[in-house]
């Protein structure tokens, strides 16, 4: 049957059955490690955290290109890790294997030949050899230390041939191990960001206020004397739509915004002869200047602000920073 000849019903459908068959391979795995793979799961995670080495990934094919993606998380979520190919491994990639790693081979079968050809050299190294395959009899796992069982029913494929439930479960199950290993390392949202600087999550969490504040100069702001035609020329020269009243030691006296401007008109207020004193909002809010960025948006969202001065220790005047400037710096 043709592509073309499938009703959207069956291709539905059949995407359904797809979804379902690896959905229920999933949940028999999590079934399972309640019993016997449990245990050899926990023993596996002990192992990963007693390394004093490496976690060095192995696999041929798609699960070659599972090992890859499981390496990749494990060493962004703190354990460190490395994929070695094993066709490259019999020609000098081997080197990389060192007396005191763990190395996590993966194979349905079990009878990967790229891999069981390592198998004598693994165990003279001195290595912890964690197998992750179907097959609980094969070669593979009779050289193991320990066995981690991800077996399926059935593949997703009509045929039964084409790798797809057997690698969604080996993939779930590295992703299962990085969590375990994860929370038991203490790793951190903060330590998640490191090894993802160019990420949203490390800009909010690596981004300081001093970064993307406005300073010096950049900075409206007024004497609480000022009269209303100096208060309008700073706030439109320095283009935040809000200026600061300070003291003449810089401490923040108040706030004037372009929305206290728009409610001083509606109220009928004489403009023209007032002060900065007499029309700031008094004690304004404000933030110090060591805090994350993040925190700044959060203040901004709950208090329904698009602008807030930074102050020092002592109260006085370093910055100020808009949602435009967050936005700018991809921190919003």
């Amino acid at each position: 049957m043709s592509a073309t000849s499938l009703s959207q019903d069956a291709i539905v459908a059949l995407a359904r059955q797809a979804l379902d068959i690896e959905a229920r391979a999933i949940h028999g795995m999590a079934e399972r490690l309640q019993g016997d793979s449990g245990g050899a799961f926990a023993r596996a995670v002990q192992a990963m955290l007693a390394c004093q080495g490496r976690v060095v990934v192995m696999g041929m094919g798609k699960s070659g290109h599972v090992g890859r993606k499981i390496t990749a998380t494990l060493a962004s979520t703190g354990t460190p890790a490395m994929f070695v190919h094993p066709a490259e491994a019999h020609h000098g990639d081997l080197g990389m294997v060192q007396p005191g790693d763990v190395v996590l081979a993966i194979s349905n079968s079990g009878e990967s030949e790229e891999l069981t050809g390592l198998l004598p050299v693994l165990k003279r190294q001195g290595v912890t050899l964690l197998a992750m395959t179907g097959k609980p009899t094969s070669s593979l796992a009779r050289h193991a230390d320990i066995v981690l069982d991800s077996a399926v029913a059935q593949e997703a494929c009509p045929l039964n041939l084409a790798p797809t439930a057997s690698t969604t479960v080996q993939m779930a199950l590295g992703d299962a191990l990085a969590v375990v290993l994860l929370d038991a390392r203490g790793f951190k949202a903060e330590d998640f960001a490191r090894s993802h600087p160019g990420g949203a999550l490390g800009r909010k969490l690596l981004t300081h206020l001093t970064d993307v504040m406005r300073s010096g100069e950049a900075v409206p702001r007024v004497a609480p004397e000022a009269p209303f035609g100096d208060v309008m020329r700073e706030m439109s020269a320095k283009g935040l739509g809000a200026t600061a009243v300070v003291a003449a030691d810089g401490a923040v006296l108040g706030v004037f915004t372009d929305g206290d401007l728009r409610r001083k008109i509606e109220a009928g207020v004489e403009l023209r002869s007032a002060t900065a004193r007499e029309l700031m909002t008094p004690s304004p809010l404000t933030i110090r200047q060591e805090v994350l960025a993040a925190e700044a948006v959060a203040l901004m969202e709950a208090r329904r602000i698009n602008t807030l001065l930074v102050v020092d220790a002592a109260g006085v005047l370093v910055g100020a920073v808009s949602t435009n400037d967050l936005m700018r710096a991809k921190v919003i």
